[in-house]
């Protein structure tokens, strides 16, 4: 047996042996170096093949550019633009030679010593491309402007291909002075420029010949992201990017020895003129395409692709709707307003967006006056507060997280708190003691009543019980933007940040039974050689139906008898809240019905836009609210929307009704009726006495029909003043007291 063991591993040993010595055959080092070589003649080959193939094409038409046009969502004509290139063509000699150098230097300085290809550069382009990765910096000058002038900007192998093919030939045919003069004379700078002459007066307002040696650095930093380094549109990231790029591009020139490190030192950033609207962008158009644009940049069409043309963009935007809202803000507003007259009319801006709450489709969009008068959109700028539409996200944070009020009643519609004016919350490290409108103390009140008189004191003391934490993060699932917006007691008057672009979808959301409604503004976009399907936004639920459809049902009662009757009509079931921030520096109304979610609201805008102001007296009307002309435009626009009026109701569910406690002692302050008001939200400066006494005395309005039948648990023992930071927030200071409140 021993020797047949022995027999069987020697045999064994033989065929590892033979098998070890087949492969150590098969891939011997000549072999490898053969194959090897073999692949690279092999490409070589095809390389040549490729280049007596692709021949030098004729432009194409990126330089002979045509016209994108958008429509509304029923196909009509919206606008065209693009009709005319803006581009004017220059000699090279034109341009001064350190401006010229600039351009080397920022995106090709060895341009003047290479072949037109960088190979390292276009192989990592390449990669980028077949992995999906999409466009790649690393071309030389030679092949943008091969680019840009004889290819398209599609992010394809082939294309990559063809580039480099070209630019090797131009390379031979041109001299590199010919090839920078159409590189700077082809390239987009953004502002609708296309060449450095549109693009010196675009930015500067000066001829290409004009242009010193920063501002020529600023518009070859440009050239990298034209629309996210554009000084007056970008972003602080844009704007330091920016910056690193111009200081870059002038390192560079001191290294080619182009400019002397002693000229460097004395030139300063060139920061560049505001944009001018484009002809033809009057009225809404240019707030409505200006939408469209930015949207399209998320769904990864940029302003380079945009601009070269032949587009066709359908907006979501019901021209019917689209028509009524801009009638509703002249009817409502303008046609009350002397601006050339009163100085506080001059002020009023006006800002509205309206959302299909099933689908997040922006079914119209008012952005101010006129585009060409005022560049900025009051539908989507997010500089000014929402104040006290954001009281319902407080409600539907406590209904979500099942809070519970400091004796640990379940928070619901019938839950009741004190109202009393300037009362310290209770359970908070941050001190704080909101005053509400005119000083007024409502006693043991429901959230129901507290909701339609927007009491501070009471929504205070819930985001307390919620934690700021929580309601900040409900807001956010439901829409809001991450804008100052602090986790304090005092953002439960809207002291954050936020557009009607925001608020509609985060109203939306709640009309939608807390299904998440992202609103958005592009159905499709069309070119002959690519369509863009637009990313459907998600749909998940942001919070419970029974959390959605209780604060829905909280703001009927606003609408019905509260700060919102003046939306009220039997033509349409409606919930809404008022909003008045503080100083009357805006004012809001965001409400729906079960078809329609609109937000609008004005905002005082003095100084050009870079200062807010009050818009007290607006119309001769004293204190503006969001009860006043907002609330006014919104129900002459849902009623022409609905065509007249809709027979559709709210459909809610497991609406709650929240815990009442047992009988307590009276409270030292007397209970009164709530009446029909706003407060404004605190400001930085803390008053203890309204600046301002409403118009308007409206009646008091009749209980809810779910409001309780016992009263309010015993009033919250008051807190002495305690020290603590001042952190700068409003009303969140010691003993402090919160300005009033919308």
């Amino acid at each position: 047996m021993g020797r047949a063991d022995a027999r069987r591993a020697q045999a064994q040993e033989s065929r590892r042996a033979a098998k070890s010595g087949g492969i150590r055959r098969l891939f011997t080092w000549k072999k490898l170096l053969g194959t090897f070589f073999g692949i690279v003649l092999l490409g070589m080959g095809a390389f040549g093949a490729l280049y007596l193939y692709v021949d030098v094409p004729a432009a194409n038409a990126m330089a002979e550019r045509q016209s994108n046009v958008y429509k509304y969502s029923d196909g009509t004509v919206l606008a065209r633009t693009g009709k005319g290139v803006n581009r004017q063509i220059v000699d090279l000699d034109e341009v001064p030679k350190k401006v010229q150098h600039a351009f080397v230097a920022a995106e090709n300085k060895t341009f003047y010593k290479d072949q037109g290809v960088d190979l390292k550069g276009t192989t990592r382009a390449l990669l980028s491309t077949v992995s999906g990765k999409g466009k790649q910096g690393g071309s030389t000058i030679t092949q943008q402007y091969v680019k840009n002038y004889y290819l398209t900007q599609d992010p394809t192998v082939s294309r990559k291909l063809k580039e480099l093919v070209i630019s090797l030939k131009i390379d031979q045919q041109k001299s590199k002075d010919e090839i920078l003069a159409g590189y700077i004379n082809t390239a987009y700078y953004g502002r609708g420029a296309s060449g450095i002459q549109a693009a010196a007066q675009a930015y500067y307002g000066v001829d290409a010949k004009d242009l010193n040696v920063s501002q020529g650095a600023y518009l070859a930093s440009l050239l990298q992201a034209p629309s996210q380094y554009d000084w007056n549109s970008a972003t602080p990231t844009g704007k330091k990017l920016v910056k690193e790029r111009w200081a870059y591009t002038l390192r560079n020139m001191v290294e080619m020895d182009w400019l002397t490190e002693s000229e460097k030192a004395k030139l300063k950033f060139a920061y560049p003129q505001k944009p001018k609207p484009a002809a033809g962008m009057e009225g809404q158009t240019g707030y409505l395409v200006e939408a469209a644009n930015k949207e399209l940049e998320k769904q990864g069409v940029t302003e380079e692709d945009r601009e070269a043309g032949g587009w066709t963009f359908t907006l979501t935007v019901d021209k019917k709707r689209q028509q009524a809202l801009e009638k509703a803000v002249d009817d409502q507003l303008e046609s009350k307003l002397d601006r050339e007259g009163s100085k506080v009319d001059a002020t009023v801006q006006a800002g509205a967006t309206s959302v299909d709450p099933k689908t997040g489709k922006v079914v119209a969009l008012y952005g101010g006056e006129d585009y060409i008068k005022h560049y900025i959109s009051n539908a989507t700028r997010q500089d000014y507060q929402p104040a006290s539409t954001f009281k319902p996200l407080v409600l539907a944070s406590a209904l979500e997280n099942e809070s519970t009020t400091q004796d640990g009643s379940l928070i619901g519609l019938n839950t009741v708190y004190d109202g009393t004016s300037k009362r310290p919350v209770v359970g908070s490290d941050t001190p704080f003691s909101p005053q509400n409108e005119d000083d007024r103390s409502y006693g043991p009140i429901s959230v129901q009543k507290a909701m339609n008189s927007s009491v501070n004191s009471v929504f205070a003391q819930m985001i307390v019980d919620v934690t700021p934490s929580a309601a900040k993060q409900t807001a956010l699932d439901l829409g809001v933007p991450d804008k100052n917006f602090p986790e304090r007691p005092a953002v439960s008057l809207g002291t954050m940040n936020a557009s009607t672009w925001d608020m509609a979808g985060a109203y939306a959301t709640l009309d939608n039974h807390g299904r998440k409604v992202t609103p958005h503004i592009l159905q499709s976009a069309e070119h002959r050689d690519r369509t863009v399907n637009p990313e459907k936004p998600k749909r998940e639920q942001a919070i419970s139906r029974a959390s959605a459809d209780t604060v829905t049902k909280a703001l009927t009662g606003v609408v019905d008898a509260g700060s919102g009757s003046a939306a009220n009509t039997s033509a349409y079931d409606a919930a809404g809240k008022t909003g008045t921030s503080e100083d009357n520096k805006s004012a809001w109304f965001a409400g729906y019905t079960p078809e329609l979610t609109t937000v609008v609201a004005l905002f005082g805008e003095g100084d050009g836009g870079r200062k807010q102001v009050s818009l007290t007296g607006t119309a001769n009307s004293g204190r503006a609210n969001g009860g006043g002309f907002p609330a006014r435009i919104w129900a002459d626009y849902t009623l022409g929307a609905l065509g007249g009026g809709s027979g559709k109701t709210f459909d809610l569910q497991d609406v709650e009704r929240g815990e009442v406690p047992a009988p307590p002692t009276p409270s030292d302050t007397p209970s009164e009726e709530p009446t029909e008001s706003e407060e404004p939200t605190p400001s930085d400066t803390p008053s203890e006495t309204p600046s301002e006494t409403p118009s308007e005395s409206p009646s008091s309005s009749a209980p809810p029909t779910d409001s309780p039948t016992v009263s309010t648990p015993p009033t919250s023992p008051e807190l002495p003043p305690q020290p603590g930071e001042d952190d700068g927030q409003p009303g969140e200071r010691p003993g402090g007291n919160g300005l009033l409140g919308e």
